[in-house]
């Protein structure tokens, strides 16, 4: 696992694990990010499917719980069949963009 800290965010990659590895991993270290807002970067991840992103629903959960973001990275999954739990994007930009929009929705009070 890999952790790249950027100014608003940071962003989470799998350098060698099982996707169910990484997930597990995630939320073992939770207490590493849980003050930050979190992309999870999956674009080298082609064969992403829903069983794939419903291992991250809990942290997920849990960590939008806390009022910060927890956006995932992908485009090789339809955003119809994520549930919406779930923030998936097909790029790191609109990752970063979600983040931005979701930190301007907590400081107006939404």
């Amino acid at each position: 696992m890999k952790i790249t800290k950027k100014e608003e965010y940071l962003i989470i990659e799998n350098t060698d694990n099982t996707l169910v590895d990484f997930a597990e991993s995630i939320t073992e270290n939770y207490s590493e990010y849980s003050n930050d807002n979190v992309i999870v970067d999956l674009l080298d991840n082609t064969q992403f499917e829903l069983k794939d992103a419903l291992l991250f629903l809990e942290i997920s959960n849990i960590h939008r719980a806390d009022k910060k973001s927890f956006v995932i990275a992908n485009a090789a999954n339809s955003i119809d069949v994520i549930p919406d739990e779930l923030i998936v994007v097909p790029t790191l930009g609109e990752a970063e963009d979600i983040i931005k929009m979701e930190e301007l929705e907590r400081e107006l009070g939404f």
